[in-house]
């Protein structure tokens, strides 16, 4: 099956002639096998995301193996002609050994053509995944159930933060069944680690892909907006209820969370410098209950979230008394965001209960164009002193290609032992078509290379992602694209920065001064709820 894959939430395919016909549920995937009558020795998915457990348990009666891969595919897909030779010269040939074969062409050949871009294929034995995962996946869901319920939710967004998680620019939050389960660290999710690594029969992955081991699960943390879909596909499917009580009391928490903070974080306040703008809770219960029940009323304030997808909230097993009390005691305390200067020396001191609740630090800086501020987006870029305080990065140099300023975003550090892969995306139009440009930084290469380009989809027009781009050609023109805010805070997503720049075949990245006007430098904090917030500007 050859095209668009979105996983467990969005499924399957996308007709890009016929957009408002969506993409095939993995419920339609059954019924139409149901209605083929057919069973298959493996069924493949050579579409991204489609290796998740979810899609595993629904093709257990069609199938006796699935091929898939748990991360988007790079553009070139599977590599098609050594492993059909080898079954026309040896058409007895075992399934898996079909499916060895399969995996192992494809993840070469990205090696060889797709370098930098991260690629995954196993191989998953339905009728043992089917026999041995649905009683071990209900005892973990239980088991991270009874974590929230005892007040343990932090260290379930802890393990989840910390988690390999797939197209992450997309946020579609499927993450590695495997790395969560172990990170949960409960002895219900050793036994489902142990279970799926045996499910799994084939497995392999780029370098730059670890904690990566055949099978993803969709668990809600960058957005909430999918859970209600995401449960009713478990109800067609036949999934066990437990796993989709766990998501519902995981996501109500993490809702509340974001509810008593003023819902969805912005960096305006802090830019324009407006008094008060940077919201969060002062703890108490009675303002979080008032705040959480003025969101069920109107369904408003959060990002992706209105009165149409938000039952998990009603559905939860956790009371309203009982995400009220937890976020009122653990909350995100805004008064700390302040600077301190010693010079030229910008530092903040967080108390370590504050740090604990902390799951991710980005720098974000803006330039001052002398209409407006350019986001030049984020990087992980951070430093302590010897006493555990916040140093800020004051330099005014960002990421550039060929000497033209882009805005950059983070998404993943991989380290094993001295060997490390950054990643993180730039915004463009390829050629008239609006991509991420993938750019890579490795010990090969430090100073990056543009991996590809993934087709970057606006406006929900699907959730499905395409295969990425396998390569950018001399000739094609690039415009960079980044966040704009107007100083009468006028907000627009799709700002050209720069001028169009034609590939060549030296494309070189670095860190470039970006120019005379001023900026204003920002760390984001973002906290176990995914709430975000922003520093005070230093205006340098």
């Amino acid at each position: 099956m050859w095209d668009h894959g979105g996983g467990s939430v969005s499924g399957y395919g996308y007709d890009e002639k016929y957009k408002s016909s969506g993409s095939m549920s993995l419920a339609g995937i059954r019924t139409a096998l149901q209605n083929g009558g057919v069973t298959f020795d493996f069924i493949g998915f050579d579409a991204c995301l489609m290796a998740t457990a979810e899609t595993a348990l629904m093709l257990n009666d069609y199938a006796d193996y699935l091929i898939a891969s748990e991360e988007t595919e790079p553009g070139i897909g599977w590599y098609y002609t050594n492993w059909l030779s080898k079954l026309g010269q040896n058409s007895s040939m075992s399934t898996l050994e079909i499916g060895k074969n399969i995996v192992d062409e494809f993840v070469s050949e990205c090696g060889r053509r797709c370098s930098g871009q991260k690629t995954t294929l196993s191989v998953i034995d339905l009728a043992e995944f089917s026999n041995t995962i649905p009683d071990k996946l209900s005892a973990f869901s239980k088991s991270v159930s009874n974590k929230i319920s005892a007040n343990d939710y932090q260290s379930v967004s802890e393990a989840r933060n910390s988690t390999r998680e797939f197209a992450q620019s997309s946020k579609i939050d499927q993450i590695d069944l495997v790395n969560f389960a172990e990170n949960v660290g409960t002895s219900e999710g050793k036994a489902l680690a142990s279970a799926l690594k045996g499910a799994v029969k084939y497995n392999r992955t780029s370098p730059s892909m670890t904690n990566a081991y055949g099978v993803s699960i969709f668990f809600p943390y960058k957005r909430t907006s999918y859970v209600d879909s995401a449960c009713a596909t478990y109800q067609q499917i036949g999934m066990d209820s437990d796993y989709s009580n766990c998501i519902r009391q995981f996501a109500k928490l993490e809702t509340t969370g974001q509810v008593s903070a003023g819902g969805t974080g912005s960096p305006m306040g802090s830019l324009f410098d407006i008094a008060g703008s940077v919201l969060g809770s002062e703890g108490g219960a009675d303002m979080v209950g008032q705040l959480l029940g003025a969101f069920l009323s109107s369904g408003k304030s959060i990002d992706g979230l209105d009165k149409s997808n938000i039952g998990f909230m009603q559905d939860s097993e956790i009371s309203d008394e009982q995400a009220v009390d937890y976020v009122s005691m653990n909350y995100f305390d805004v008064s700390n965001l302040v600077w301190e200067t010693d010079g030229d020396t910008y530092k903040m001191t967080l108390p370590e209960n504050q740090w604990k609740l902390v799951n991710q630090l980005d720098l974000n800086m803006f330039y001052d164009d002398g209409t407006g501020y350019v986001d030049l987006g984020t990087d992980n870029i951070y430093s302590f002193d010897d006493d555990g305080n916040l140093i800020a990065d004051t330099d005014k140099n960002w990421l550039s290609i060929n000497g033209q300023v882009v805005a950059y975003y983070h998404t993943d550090t991989t380290e094993n032992g001295d060997d490390y892969t950054i990643s993180g995306y730039v915004p463009a139009m390829l050629n008239g078509e609006r991509v991420n440009l993938i750019l890579t930084f490795d010990n090969e290469n430090p100073n990056g290379y543009i991996a590809g380009a993934t087709t970057d989809y606006i406006d929900n027009e699907t959730d499905t992602v395409a295969k990425s781009l396998t390569e950018l050609e001399t000739g094609d023109t690039l415009e960079f694209l980044c966040d704009y805010y107007t100083y009468d805070q006028t907000y627009q997503d799709s700002y050209y920065l720069g001028e169009p720049m034609t590939v060549t075949d030296n494309m070189t990245i670095s860190n470039t001064n970006v120019g005379d006007g001023e900026v204003r430098i920002m760390y984001r904090f973002t906290d176990i709820y995914n709430e975000e917030y922003w520093t005070e500007a230093i205006i340098k």
